[in-house]
């Protein structure tokens, strides 16, 4: 003999998976978290410098021309492994030197040319533009993107 389903039973199913399905939902997010927290992919710590370059990169919208491990305009290289492309991702000196030279000798004013702007940028802004591009730099990005280019 078939059973009806019966409101209280519907009820009851209905309070019974809402339950079973808020716990499954609580148990893998516990999960993600504990994977996440565990597997962190930072490098390097975040530093006050590194949170000022951050700050630099943002006020002066270096995205709108630069990609960041991917993400921004194509108009300019990929600055995510620019500290290991230049081979000092290891000297915070070098890393601050060759990016202030870099920034400094690019040309400005030519007509129909590329060109990145000239930025009035203080000694201290450049340190943490170089502090955050190392910090970038030792993210895991699990490969990605991939960019072999000098």
């Amino acid at each position: 003999m078939s059973e009806i389903l019966t409101k209280s039973r519907a009820r009851n199913v209905f309070y019974g998976g809402s339950i079973f399905f808020v716990v499954v939902f609580g148990v893998l997010t516990a999960q993600s978290h504990s994977h996440i927290t565990q597997t962190a992919t930072a490098g390097m710590e975040l530093t006050d410098e590194v949170r000022l370059g951050k700050h630099v990169w943002e006020k002066n919208s270096c995205i709108n021309c630069h990609s960041l491990h991917g993400e921004g305009a194509y108009f300019a290289p990929e600055v995510g492994n620019v500290m290991t492309r230049w081979g000092v991702i290891d000297d915070p000196e070098s890393a601050y030197e060759i990016l202030d030279g870099w920034m400094m000798s690019q040309p400005s004013g030519i007509e129909g040319r590329r060109q990145m702007p000239h930025f009035e940028l203080t000694e201290e802004e450049m340190r943490g533009l170089a502090e955050f591009l190392r910090w970038a730099d030792q993210t895991d990005t699990q490969n990605w993107p991939p960019n072999d280019a000098g």
